[in-house]
């Protein structure tokens, strides 16, 4: 019996020294070793101990807790007071800066996708458009006598024929031509009568005489039958009216005894040795376009054959329907190959200037509004990037503003990878919702639960402490929204809980567009035209 007390005592004393020892130890302070101490920036919340082998993570930036473009290289507090979120190299897009899309490599390949860097590289074209040959205006006469009369002889009868200058167009028959030499002989006749008279009488008959000549001329009769009838005297019926250029006939209203009144145009005659052709140059070209710069033409007519030109004016007005400008080429037509009315196809020649950024042009997705090219980051992540455009050639386009020299541009399969990794949500986290591709995205509702903090009904801003937002991975907080509607304030309170649907018009403001109680249907927002004012 004393044998089974002692055996129980020495074990109670045992079981008391290793709790004490135990207890000692808890409050030793651990040996130092020689190792150096573990950085506490390395140290992560809920780190393991294996953790620890693990070499450090290189870190990329801190973005925005909400989703916004803005990234910061040093922590930072947003206008709330949320700590931007730091992305590692090596994560996922979910932990991306909000700009890149993701593709996989076995998707890349089968999409074909090819990439070119941008360079710097001299832009030459040529500005295309077609354009009309028309007669050059400043060789066109027209021949209308200045006086009454008839056409006694048509020497010239056929429209198209041509004609050299003082040719022989028709003889005329004019009472007025022939009372004008009348009056003419016979002051000649009295300037001769009265030469020893002297006086004013002789003055007078010589006055008469120079106003007969001077009547003829200024009917533009011939210098060679004024300057006959002054030799001989002789008073001719019919006079010969000359042509007074050289060309091609375009019209003839003179018939073989017809009567004509002064002025009235019986034939029409222009110098087709040189021509214009009229070319409509679009209204996006009309700034490269030079007074001055030489133009090639092509005809229908002469296959394979260039004809040189020279730009020698460019007209004042536009034309709404076609949005094009006139420009005046004119050039010479040795044979008079060329016929007006023929089409031409004109090239002008852009002259070359210094060297720029350049892509290709199937590298820029152009919606109309906005122009984005992909910039390729790494295998498989790509950056929709906004560019503004400057001169074009036929197969590269200026880059002024969105892509330096040398980064990596996509130029092949970029529309696919638009459908493939829905462009317009990337574009609508960094650029402006006013726009077509960014406000399809602005149009992408997100839900969520929360309680009425506050409602600002003269500033129209209602504050909400709500939950987790998953969509928009935003964790639990209270910030302002602003109703789509005044209307949806009706009925809230501070307070109130509420389920709401809410989308982003345009970076960092959220419009809440419906509101309902929590687990009924949301009633959408009633039509307000000053909504989005």
């Amino acid at each position: 019996m004393k044998t089974g007390t002692a055996a129980l005592a020495a074990a109670a004393m045992l079981a008391l020294g290793v709790a004490g020892g135990y207890w000692w130890a808890q409050r030793t302070p651990a040996v130092v070793s020689n190792a150096p101490p573990t950085p506490a920036a390395a140290i992560t919340p809920g780190a393991t101990p294996g953790d620890a082998a693990k070499p450090a993570r290189k870190l990329r930036f801190y973005r925005n807790p909400m989703g916004l473009p803005d990234t910061s290289p040093t922590p930072k507090k947003d206008p709330m007071g949320m700590d931007y979120i730091p992305v590692y190299e090596g994560e996922d897009d979910a932990a991306d800066d909000g700009k890149t899309v993701k593709i996989s490599v076995d998707r890349v390949q089968k999409l074909g996708v090819r990439t070119e860097p941008a360079a710097l590289r001299v832009l030459e074209r040529n500005v295309r458009a077609l354009g009309r040959v028309e007669i050059d205006e400043r060789r066109v006469v027209a021949v209308a006598p200045k006086f009454e009369g008839w056409v006694e002889r048509l020497l010239v009868n056929a429209t198209g024929q041509p004609v050299a200058k003082g040719q022989p167009l028709f003889e005329v028959y004019s009472p007025e031509l022939v009372s004008a030499q009348r009056e003419y002989a016979i002051a000649v006749k009295g300037v001769e009568a009265l030469k020893d008279a002297g006086g004013d009488a002789q003055a007078g008959m010589s006055r008469l005489a120079e106003s007969s000549l001077a009547r003829l001329r200024n009917w533009d009769i011939p210098d060679e039958q004024v300057k006959a009838l002054v030799g001989s005297g002789e008073i001719r019926r019919t006079l010969t009216f000359r042509s007074p250029a050289g060309g091609i006939v375009l019209e003839k209203k003179a018939l073989q005894g017809m009567r004509f009144m002064p002025g009235e145009a019986l034939f029409q005659i222009a110098d087709l040795s040189a021509l214009w052709v009229i070319a409509d140059v679009f209204e996006q070209d009309l700034g490269q376009v030079r007074i001055g710069s030489t133009a090639q033409l092509r005809f229908n007519a002469y296959p394979g054959k260039t004809f040189d030109g020279r730009i020698t004016y460019i007209y004042p007005t536009l034309k709404p329907e076609t949005r094009t400008v006139p420009i005046r080429i004119e050039l010479a037509n040795p044979g008079q190959q060329l016929k007006p009315a023929m089409f031409a196809e004109v090239e002008l020649p852009v002259g070359a200037r210094a060297k720029v950024v350049t892509v290709p042009t199937s590298a820029v997705i152009d919606s109309g509004t906005r122009r984005i090219v992909f910039i390729q980051r790494a295998e498989g992540r790509y950056e929709p990037r906004e560019v503004k455009l400057g001169a074009r050639s036929d197969t590269h386009v200026e880059i002024l503003d969105g892509v330096k020299e040398g980064e990596p541009v996509v130029t092949a399969a970029n529309f696919l990878i638009d459908a493939e990794s829905n462009l317009k949500a990337a574009i609508g986290g960094f650029g402006s919702a006013t726009t077509t591709g960014a406000s399809e995205a602005a149009k992408v509702g997100h839900k969520g639960h929360g309680t009425v903090v506050a409602i600002d009904a003269k500033g129209g801003t209602l504050s909400i402490k709500h939950d987790p937002v998953p969509s928009l991975k935003w964790p639990a907080m209270t910030m302002e929204f602003v109703p789509a509607n005044p209307s949806l304030l009706q009925g809230l309170s501070p307070g109130s809980t509420l389920d709401f649907e809410f989308v982003e018009r345009k970076p960092g403001e959220w419009v809440i567009t419906s509101i309902a109680p929590p687990g009924a249907v949301a009633a959408p927002a009633k039509a307000n035209p000053h909504a989005a004012h």
